[in-house]
C-alpha cells in the first residue's frame, strides 16, 4: 500500500474537522463529509477562524493558510468519496451507525483502500464486520481533542487488520504530524481504559461530598500533574461521551467499576453535557 496524498473524513463534529484540517495542513487533499449541511458549515467556519489564528500567531504564512484551505472540499454525501484510497470515519460512537457508514463506503472507495475509524471505545473487530470481505483493511485511529494541538494517535488493528494496513496506517499518521502509538483491540483500548474509570471515581468523589468539583480538579492538577482535572477534562469530552464508553468498557469487560456514576447519569439525563451545552459539571454560559 502506497502513501496516501488524500484522504475522505466522514463526520464534520469536533473531531472530524480537526483530522480533516490536519491533514489538509500537512498537505494532503481532504474531503469533508457529512449529511448534515449545518455541521459542514461548522466546519468550514472552524477551518477557517483556526487557519486565520495561525496565521496571526505565525504559525504559518497566509499563503501557507490560503493552500491549507483549498485543499479542503466539502460534501454532503458518501459519493465523495469514489476513488478514495483512505477514509476515516468519525461519526457517534454508535456501533451500528460506524458499521453502516463502512458499508456504504466500501462500494466507493477503491478496492484496497483503508477504511479507519475514529471511535474511542468500540471494538475494531466488531466494525470490521460490516465489510465482508474487506476486514483486513479496517483500522483504528483514535485522535485526541483538540486534534490539531494533540499529538497522539491510537492506532488500533482488529483481529483481520494486515501488517500492510497498519503500517500504511502509521506512515499516515507521522505524515499528519502525529505520534502513532499502537494498541490491541479491547474496550477501550489504553487511552479511555485507563482515563475514564479515574473520571469516574472523580464523580463518585464529588457525590459523596469528599470535595467540590473545583477542589477535586485543583488536588489532581497539583498532585498529580495533570494538566486538567478529571471533572472539567469530562465537561471538555462531553459528559454523554464519556458515559456511553463506560457503558461499553461495562458491557465489555464486566466489571461493576466502569458502571457510569450515578450523578453522571443524572447530568446526562438532565442534558448537561459539559461545553458543548454550556453546563454540565461547570456552568461554561459565562466568561
Amino acid at each position: 500500500m502506497n502513501q496516501s496524498n488524500s484522504i475522505v473524513v466522514v463526520g464534520a463534529g469536533t473531531m472530524g474537522a480537526g483530522i480533516a484540517l490536519v491533514g489538509a495542513t500537512s498537505g494532503m487533499r481532504a474531503v469533508q463529509i457529512d449529511v448534515s449541511e449545518d455541521a459542514l458549515a461548522k466546519a468550514q467556519s472552524l477551518h477557517a477562524k483556526t487557519l486565520a489564528r495561525n496565521v496571526q500567531k505565525g504559525r504559518m504564512t497566509q499563503d501557507e493558510s490560503d493552500a491549507a484551505a483549498s485543499r479542503i472540499e466539502y460534501a454532503a454525501t458518501l459519493d465523495a468519496a469514489a476513488g478514495a484510497d483512505f477514509a476515516i470515519e468519525a461519526a457517534s460512537e454508535r456501533a451500528e451507525l460506524k458499521k453502516s457508514i463502512f458499508a456504504d463506503l466500501q462500494s466507493r472507495v477503491t478496492e484496497d483502500a483503508i477504511l479507519a475509524t475514529n471511535t474511542s471505545s468500540i471494538s475494531i473487530t466488531d466494525i470490521a464486520t460490516a465489510v465482508p470481505g474487506a476486514e483486513d483493511r479496517v483500522i483504528g485511529m483514535h485522535f485526541f481533542n483538540p486534534v490539531p494541538i494533540m499529538k497522539l494517535v491510537e492506532v488500533i488493528r482488529g483481529l483481520a487488520t494486515s501488517d500492510a494496513t497498519l503500517n500504511a496506517t502509521l506512515r499516515l499518521a507521522e505524515s499528519m504530524g502525529k505520534t502513532p502509538i499502537p494498541a490491541n483491540d479491547r474496550a477501550g483500548f489504553v487511552s479511555n481504559r485507563v482515563l475514564m474509570p479515574l473520571i469516574n471515581e472523580a464523580f463518585f468523589a464529588w457525590m459523596e461530598g469528599v470535595a467540590e468539583p473545583e477542589h477535586i480538579d485543583e488536588i489532581m492538577k497539583l498532585g498529580c500533574a495533570h494538566p486538567m482535572g478529571p471533572l472539567r477534562l469530562a465537561d471538555f469530552i462531553g459528559l454523554d461521551v464519556c458515559h456511553d464508553i463506560m457503558m461499553v468498557l461495562y458491557r465489555e469487560l464486566g466489571d461493576s467499576k466502569f458502571f457510569p456514576c450515578p450523578l453522571l447519569r443524572q447530568l446526562v439525563t438532565a442534558g448537561r453535557l459539559g461545553d458543548k451545552t454550556g453546563q454540565g459539571v461547570y456552568d461554561h454560559s459565562v466568561a
